[in-house]
């Protein structure tokens, strides 16, 4: 559990509810259904218009590493390259074969059979790097969604105060309603701006840098393999890998 994003939400909650009774709106000031459909539902409508379905399929699926990103432990991966070298070192490429199955990462457990197949180090690190080339490009697509939501959800914010500020027009001869009218419009553009900047846009952020982090470590993997196919030296792909940690 990512701790400083669950207090980030909390926070952003305490920011705009604390705000609208320290202001005198109330919480009933935040509440407004007719924003909700405008911002909200005509945010998720446009988004779907402009994604292909697999990456919006893609973002609700990663969007869960807000809160839990993926597991990495890069130096027990390390130390596992280390081994495998020293293994195959002293008894040949083959004797890694028993490791294959046990990978669970499918990048790694293709590359590792690859390597045991004795498979040319430059047609490994070629196929491998495309592979690395198109998961990081699919993640990215699909943290992308939320940063579109972050871009729509404003300008339907405001779309929803002048539909307001239309109504409130229609209402000019009765001035008792003048002042709650035009609050209610203003809600729009508070949920439009409020879900872009303290949402949205924040959560796509994370998601690239994560995605960033995970791609990282997928080109460590192909470096380790690699070194191990041509049969360098444990102590020098050691070093070598901890390059990738800093």
């Amino acid at each position: 559990m990512d701790k400083l994003s669950v207090i980030a939400v909390v926070l952003a909650l305490v920011a705009l509810v604390g705000g609208s009774v320290l202001k005198g709106a109330g919480l009933s000031g935040l509440w407004s259904p007719a924003a909700f459909a405008i911002v909200i539902v005509g945010t998720f409508a446009a988004i779907m218009l402009q994604t292909p379905i697999t990456t919006f399929r893609r973002a609700w699926k990663i969007v869960r590493w807000v809160f839990r990103p993926p597991a990495s432990d890069a130096r027990a991966q390390i130390t596992r390259f280390v081994q495998w070298s020293t293994v195959a070192r002293r008894h040949g490429l083959l004797a890694l074969e028993i490791e294959v199955d046990r990978q669970h990462d499918p990048l790694l457990r293709k590359g590792l059979q690859m390597v045991v197949d004795g498979v040319e180090p430059e047609t490994i690190r070629q196929m491998l790097e495309i592979e690395v080339h198109g998961h990081s490009q699919r993640d990215l697509a699909a943290a992308k969604v939320f940063e579109g939501m972050g871009i729509y959800a404003p300008t339907l914010g405001i779309i929803g105060a002048v539909l307001g500020l239309m109504a409130v027009m229609k209402n000019l001869a009765d001035p008792s309603r003048l002042g709650q009218g035009i609050a209610a419009a203003f809600t729009a553009t508070i949920y439009g701006i409020g879900a872009a900047n303290l949402m949205f846009l924040p959560m796509a952020a994370k998601l690239k840098s994560l995605v960033n982090a995970q791609t990282h470590e997928r080109e460590m993997l192909v470096e380790g393999l690699i070194a191990i196919a041509q049969g360098e030296n444990p102590r020098n792909i050691e070093v070598r890998l901890n390059g990738y940690l800093h």
